[in-house]
């Protein structure tokens, strides 16, 4: 069952960095992906606190997820980011982002 798994992660990666000739590219088409299928905001925890996941946004070599609780707003890796149960729709692409990264 795993290996079907990774083919379908493997498949979405393709998918997103079809025309990408680097790690940079790669990572900028997988950020792409997650824009257009993530379903936000959702809420999920960290650190044992409620947050709002409001969008994802693309650094110098990550994806991070703009965190909010009431005024405060914090970056979050992508790759470190609990995700709440059910999982929010496009989740996968999270998923897929993870094993392009090696996790």
């Amino acid at each position: 069952m795993a290996s079907k798994r990774n083919a379908a992660l493997e498949a979405m990666i393709e998918e997103a960095t079809v025309d990408a000739y680097n790690d940079d590219e790669q990572l900028t088409g997988l950020f792409a992906m997650l824009e257009e299928h993530l379903a936000v905001p959702f809420t999920t925890t960290v650190l044992g606190m409620e947050v709002t996941m409001q969008k994802v946004d693309l650094t110098a070599d990550s994806i991070v997820a703009i965190c909010a609780r009431g005024r405060h707003r914090q970056k979050i890796d992508l790759l470190d980011l609990p995700l709440p149960t059910p999982a929010p729709d496009g989740a996968d692409w999270i998923d897929a982002y993870r094993h392009w990264a090696g996790r």
